[in-house]
């Protein structure tokens, strides 16, 4: 399996914070974790676009390929370094790169995001407003 490809610079960045507990038994931050990193990181660049409506993602995760670079740990501040990198009709896709409070790179990762509407439960094209606010920031 390959590695995802990033982009060498991701110019948005959210700190997020782990906790002790967020170590497994090998004392190094546990794998599911980093999904819920990646799921913090979403939340503060939408919410920085002002594209959250009711706290809720307009969108669904539907992949993810994450790259484990060196070993996190629980308990300290880290960031995640992101950029959207493609939109599409109704998906988009992120880049992602978690690095350690010393700068260490501790995962990379891609997601392709689709657009979704909860009533009738399909991915839906998306909005207008939502691929601007996108664009502008990526100049996509």
């Amino acid at each position: 399996m390959q590695a995802p490809q990033l982009p060498e610079s991701l110019p948005y960045h959210v700190p997020v914070h782990t906790r002790w507990s967020d170590e497994d038994n090998q004392n190094v931050l546990n794998n599911a974790v980093y999904l819920t990193l990646l799921e913090e990181a979403r939340h503060g660049y939408f919410t920085s676009l002002d594209q959250l409506q009711g706290n809720a993602f307009p969108f669904l995760l539907a992949q993810t390929q994450l790259c484990f670079v060196s070993p996190g740990v629980g308990g300290v501040q880290a960031t995640v370094e992101m950029a959207t990198t493609h939109l599409g009709t109704s998906s988009f896709e992120q880049a992602y790169r978690v690095r350690g409070p010393e700068g260490e790179v501790w995962c990379e990762a891609v997601a392709l995001l689709v657009c979704y509407d909860a009533d009738t439960k399909k991915s839906r094209p998306m909005p207008d407003v939502f691929r601007q606010a996108i664009g502008e920031r990526e100049g996509l």
